[in-house]
């Protein structure tokens, strides 16, 4: 054997080996790791604490961050970022959340790295937690399932569908218990809309939509403005998917590890609309082509995954892509096997004024799943901006709800996930569902970017007789990484 297969590439059997006693020797380790000590007969005792490392701490990591220092069910004992501000802060607050349980009032159990590799070679962490940009979620995911750590990875999980496919083999390969950050599904309220559609609650589902919105907002934003000559946010504002910018070089911040940043994604140089401290929203760099995938790593994965787990699908996808340019309907929109239409709209009101779908008085509010037409009636599945809306009276009475609000924080997404950890069960946004709620979005692009129809096959993952769709599914990732 040539080398240990970490981080996409092969690293010398040496110095992979230094690289992990310089790991060990690195911090001072608490004492009670591993997190999941063996009890009597070899069971894991499950009022043990599962050791977890978090790769990636922008805004989303920050947030991950916080939930796992503050679940008794966890110890985070690594915080992971090629930005070195991002990962001392992590380090930092973690150290003192647990100083201040501690009757001493004083911690130094959590390490700080730059390079995710080397979290990955620390024996005693049992699981991680990905919130990097979105080009690096496939890559690290198969690096932590090689590692022998649980995952738990933002989404999309992946930027093309080559990748994703990829990523749910290695999972399954070495047994790892994977949970997409598809945190919606795990709302009650929502769950409760979701299974009374798949229940049959609205007979047969005709129709879906949901939201798929251009560059306009994010080109034409404040952040954009010095570069307008560049972006050119008239023509470029229009499209669906993620352009490559001739952005100008900026020098690279003191302490951001700009090559490690970019990792397999086509090189970029540095520029601050990509990356930069304090982050100027939660995904900056979803404009970029090497980087982000525009709607769905915006809303879409997370508003697919609702959809599709409504739709009994969220194993499976649709069968065409129905381009606007085909005539048949005036926005993209995809058929499933069963013939329901989902259609993508740049905002809510083409439902009620361009599809008539649903009454005009429907306030249509919110983001993160769709509106669901029936045969007995439609439904929403929306969170952020308001309650649930549904008609007729007797659908939403049949429907059952305790509440019509959507409490975003009452979601179980991480205690399942740590649930599942423990009992070695599937999470309820497993591999492959977190790889078909991606595929939605990735899907969605392919059509915009070939500009037509496309036919595809759910099972096989490929577009039938089409080479030249077939060749999008996948991309060659920068040397010297690979999958």
């Amino acid at each position: 054997m040539p080398g240990a297969p970490v981080g996409g590439r092969l690293w010398p059997r040496r110095t992979f080996l230094q690289r992990s006693a310089a790991v060990a020797a690195l911090g001072a380790l608490p004492a009670w790791m591993p997190g999941l000590t063996r009890g009597g007969e070899g069971t894991t005792r499950p009022s043990e604490r599962v050791t977890v490392g978090l790769i990636g701490r922008g805004l989303m990591g920050s947030g991950h961050l916080r939930r796992l220092a503050g679940d008794p069910g966890f110890q985070l004992v690594a915080v992971c970022d090629a930005d070195r501000t991002r990962r001392e802060e992590g380090r930092a607050i973690v150290d003192e959340h647990y100083a201040a349980a501690k009757a001493s009032g004083a911690y130094r159990g959590c390490a700080a790295y730059a390079d995710y590799r080397e979290l990955l070679a620390r024996e005693d962490i049992d699981a991680v937690l990905i919130a990097t940009p979105d080009h690096w979620h496939a890559y690290q995911a198969i690096d932590a399932a090689r590692a022998g750590k649980d995952i738990y990875a933002e989404k999309p999980v992946s930027v093309t569908l080559e990748e994703g496919r990829r990523l749910v083999q290695a999972v399954q390969r070495y047994g790892r218990v994977f949970q997409t950050g598809t945190q919606y599904r795990s709302i009650p309220t929502i769950r409760r809309v979701c299974q009374f559609i798949r229940e049959g609650g609205l007979g047969r589902v005709q129709s879906v939509f949901t939201p798929y919105q251009t560059l306009a907002g994010w080109l034409g934003s404040d952040r954009f403005r010095p570069y307008a000559a560049v972006v050119d946010p008239a023509v470029c504002g229009k499209s669906y998917v993620p352009l490559d910018f001739a952005l100008p070089a900026e020098p690279v911040p003191e302490g951001l590890a700009w090559d490690l940043w970019v990792g397999p994604a086509p090189w970029r140089p540095y520029n601050s609309l990509y990356h930069i401290n304090p982050a100027p929203g939660v995904v900056p760099w979803s404009f970029c082509d090497a980087f982000g995938v525009t709607s769905s790593t915006w809303f879409l994965s997370h508003a697919a995954d609702v959809i599709q787990y409504a739709l009994g699908m969220e194993r499976s996808g649709p069968v065409e892509l129905i381009h606007p340019s085909a005539g048949e309907f005036p926005t993209l929109t995809f058929r499933y096997a069963n013939g329901t239409l989902l259609h993508f709209v740049d905002h809510w009101g083409v439902v009620k004024d361009v599809y008539h779908a649903v009454p005009a008085s429907a306030r249509l509010t919110g983001n993160f799943g769709g509106v669901f037409v029936g045969e007995r009636g439609w439904v929403t599945s929306m969170s952020a901006a308001g309650p649930i809306e549904g008609g007729p009276e007797d659908l939403m009475k049949a429907l059952g709800l305790a509440t019509l609000e959507v409490n975003i924080g009452a979601n179980d997404h991480h205690a399942n996930w740590l649930r599942c950890i423990r009992t070695r069960q599937a999470p309820s946004a497993d591999e492959e569902i977190g790889h078909r709620s991606s595929s939605i979005g990735l899907l969605a692009n392919l059509a915009c970017i070939l500009g037509r129809s496309l036919r595809w096959d759910p099972v096989l993952e490929e577009f039938p007789g089409d080479a030249a769709a077939n060749r999008l599914r996948a991309r060659s990732p920068r040397a010297p990484w690979r999958l």
